[in-house]
């Protein structure tokens, strides 16, 4: 699979998990119900799984669509994907503060962190191993 094909691929992924996460915000701040919640409910800091899991694999996706482009914060790589996502995860979880049945919790931004932090890890793993397969078949 060549490196533009990839991209394109988890851009496709990575906007229907996109509109996933949306529909659950959605569910959550109307105070709608969900297989999901039930599921959540049921797993020990299940809620807290659930943002380290749905940020992080969004991360993951979104640092691979990009192809893992990134800065340099001194010698500490920020890809372009884990700063959009952290973005829309901070103005996600500030709003909640302004929707009465909703709860802005610093526990959940932490989660949300984590698995930001972990799946931008996984991210560049999963991106050197493509260079490497695409520069061993050229």
């Amino acid at each position: 699979m060549t490196h533009t094909l990839f991209s394109r691929l988890a851009i496709f992924i990575g906007a229907g998990f996109f509109g996933f996460i949306l529909w659950i915000i959605y569910l959550a701040n109307t105070g709608g119900h969900s297989i999901f919640f039930d599921l959540i409910r049921h797993i020990p800091y299940g809620d807290k799984v659930g943002h380290m899991l749905l940020f992080g694999l969004l991360t993951y996706v979104a640092n691979l669509a990009l192809q893992s482009r990134h800065f340099l914060l001194g010698r500490i790589p920020l890809y372009y994907g884990a700063v959009l996502v952290s973005i829309f995860v901070l103005s996600e979880e500030i709003s909640q503060g302004f929707i009465p049945s909703r709860t802005l919790d610093i526990v959940d931004l932490i989660a949300d962190a984590v698995g930001i932090t972990f799946f931008s890890f996984l991210s560049g793993l999963t991106q050197r191993y493509i260079d490497k397969q695409q520069q061993q078949s050229a």
